[in-house]
């Protein structure tokens, strides 16, 4: 092997690897539908685990007193108005990550 290194090889070779350490900006528009898809499921859960876990309370609370049916139903009520509430955490918090996205895509437009 020869001691003499050629510096436009070098130079090349240094700019190959830097273009393949380079991030790829290509977008995968089927990332985002799959986002939204995976956010309504998130939220029906939500809705739906909050109404079974106040059934379950309400019923077994009932089964403890001998109450049958008036816990139950309060537990359902409070389970289904914490569903809602979780849900309308989730729906505020993916808004503010698309407000903060579309903020720092657009940057200042102001025309101060």
């Amino acid at each position: 092997m020869s001691d003499n290194l050629d510096p436009d090889r070098l130079k090349a070779l240094e700019e190959k690897i830097a273009a393949l350490k380079a991030p790829e900006d290509i977008k995968d528009h089927s990332e985002e539908h799959y986002s939204q898809a995976q956010l309504a499921w998130r939220m029906v859960i939500e809705l739906v685990s909050g109404l079974g876990i106040g059934f379950g309370i309400g019923y077994g609370l009932d089964a403890l007193f001998g109450t049958q049916p008036f816990l139950m139903v309060l537990f359902m009520f409070f389970g289904l108005a914490a569903g809602v509430l979780t849900m309308m955490r989730s729906a505020k918090e993916v808004q503010e990550k698309q407000l903060a996205a579309a903020g720092t895509d657009e940057g200042d437009t102001r025309g101060d």
